[in-house]
């Protein structure tokens, strides 16, 4: 029997407690080499090709999503129409990942890099109100997409701006990352699915921990496979399979 305390303000709750313990601790400053990728060889005239070529998949992911929300063939179950939203919003944010983080890679900075952060920042709201739209009720989940899309982007602005600073934080951006990893899996325990196949989020959360892995990885991935390929360009790979796979998803599952 699941605790009387753990009511749908909950998540909530959590959210807000890790958002005050994040600037409980000093700020997180970006290492200065976070820009210097190991794997740098260009091809057919594209600058680090790998890094920027393996962002293709995203936009294939996130293309493949539209066509099954909105093609007559493979159109999901929705119980409440407009839980369509955010599911839309996500896949349109996986396209724009594949395009910013691919402009990000052809000469890697900061200014790249926020493009990049917010195309992200978007895609992991919008699954998120997603998430507690099928899980706590299509109002509320509704209701919370367009605030939770605004923390996402202001998450951004503000490492933008801390990095004008001189002093970057990091902060703020780590927790958008934190809020799914953390929200998606509670929401899962906590409330009945209203659909089949909703276990499916889970293999998306591990998959993008696999892919912050590979990223954090990158020269020792690179080492290991010898020179063949970066863990960055992996962590494009399995990223873009969890958004792939949050579409196949959609198109499986049928009302509970």
């Amino acid at each position: 029997m699941k605790p009387a305390w753990l009511t749908p303000i909950f998540p909530l709750f959590l959210s807000m407690l890790a958002a005050a313990l994040a600037f409980l601790v000093p700020p997180i400053a970006q290492p200065l080499s976070y820009h210097d990728f190991a794997d740098q060889r260009g091809c057919l005239g594209l600058p680090n090709c790998l890094d920027t070529a393996s962002n293709a998949p995203f936009v294939l992911a996130g293309a493949w999503g539209l066509h099954v929300l909105f093609g007559a063939k493979f159109r999901p179950v929705f119980i409440d129409p407009r839980e369509r939203r955010p599911y839309a919003l996500f896949f349109f944010a996986v396209v724009l990942i594949g395009l910013a983080s691919a402009y990000y890679h052809l000469a890697p900075d900061n200014a790249g890099l926020a493009w990049d952060r917010a195309a992200m920042a978007l895609a992991f709201m919008a699954w998120l109100s997603a998430v507690i739209a099928e899980r706590v009720g299509a109002r509320v989940g509704l209701a919370l997409l367009i605030p939770l899309c605004a923390i996402g982007q202001a998450a951004v602005i503000y490492w933008t701006w801390s990095e004008t600073q001189g002093a970057g934080d990091l902060r703020p951006w780590l927790l958008v990352q934190l809020m799914p990893i953390l929200l998606v899996p509670l929401l899962l325990w906590r409330y009945p699915p209203r659909y089949s196949h909703g276990r499916v989020a889970l293999t998306v959360v591990g998959l993008y921990l696999v892919a912050l892995l590979f990223d954090l990885g990158d020269r020792a991935v690179f080492a290991f496979t010898d020179g063949i390929i970066g863990g960055h360009a992996l962590k494009h790979a399995v990223a873009a399979l969890a958004a792939w796979l949050v579409a196949h998803q959609l198109h499986r599952r049928r009302a509970a």
